[in-house]
């Protein structure tokens, strides 16, 4: 999930409010991480047109507590927001992001579909999130979809101790545009750990050379939306969903990431 300027909560090692994990600490940010993956991938083969992203969101809230786990975004209720009614988040098409599962929305053939999980294990957030393919989508969604993902991996790619957060947003912002997608402004990765969302915030566009420097310890998600047409939006008046003011296709990839020693460490795999 990914929220814009939520304030940060007091945590030791701190620099410039950002949580430097310990050894121990980021032992318990691979369990979840890889309890996350998991879900994504007990969930791909059931992403099918007919059915509806309320019996995804119910087949991934069981799947979530039989694993000792629960989930961050259910009820989950920041400033200026009512509490979110879903165990995930399922963005199909123009949605940008936060797409609250519904039993009326029916996956069909062609549509595209964001899968936001974050479960929360021994009081550690796994948040990452991938795209489906749902039955045959045209070749513009398919390569949307196919960019996006290489888009964050690219920014991952540029995450080391001193470099800047902008590496990462230019990275991504270059390789989108060059391939005709515009970057969303609006959301950004954050940090993430035994709180949901605190600093850094890591936006996915920006000059290289810019922004906080980057640490050991630093743990963050890095997740990219890309959109066909602009990249400005809209939310709805259920205050979560956010759609391409313009209607066109959106797709996001998202993977939590540890600064190391000498580069990065993806978080989230399966």
């Amino acid at each position: 999930m990914n929220l814009q300027n939520l304030s940060p909560t007091a945590s030791p090692a701190q620099h410039r409010g950002i949580v430097l994990l310990s050894a121990r600490e980021l032992d318990k940010m691979r369990q979840v991480g890889k309890l996350a993956a998991q879900l994504l991938d007990y969930l791909e083969p059931l992403v099918q047109p007919g059915v509806s992203t309320q019996e995804l969101n119910d087949k991934a809230d069981r799947w979530i507590k039989s694993h000792g786990a629960v989930s961050a975004t259910l009820g989950y209720a920041p400033a200026n927001h009512p509490p979110f009614p879903g165990a995930i988040c399922t963005s199909v098409n123009e949605v940008i992001c936060h797409g609250i599962p519904s039993p009326k929305h029916i996956l069909k053939d062609g549509d595209i579909i964001n899968i936001d999980v974050t479960p929360i294990l021994e009081g550690y957030h796994g948040d990452t999130s991938r795209m489906f393919l749902v039955g045959n989508p045209s070749a513009t969604a398919r390569k949307l979809v196919e960019v996006t993902k290489e888009a964050m991996m690219r920014g991952i790619a540029e995450v080391k101790p001193g470099a800047r957060v902008g590496d990462i947003g230019a990275a991504i912002q270059e390789y989108a545009e060059a391939n005709g997608f515009s970057v969303v402004r609006d959301m950004v990765g954050h940090g993430v750990g035994r709180v949901f969302h605190t600093e850094p915030q890591i936006p996915h566009f920006g000059q290289r050379g810019t922004g906080v420097k980057l640490r050991p310890g630093m743990v963050f998600t890095i997740e990219p939306m890309l959109n066909e047409g602009t990249y400005h939006l809209k939310f709805l008046r259920d205050r979560w969903t956010v759609i391409t003011k313009d209607k066109k296709l959106s797709a996001q990839y998202e993977h939590t990431v540890a600064v190391t020693e000498d580069g990065f460490e993806i978080l989230t795999l399966p």
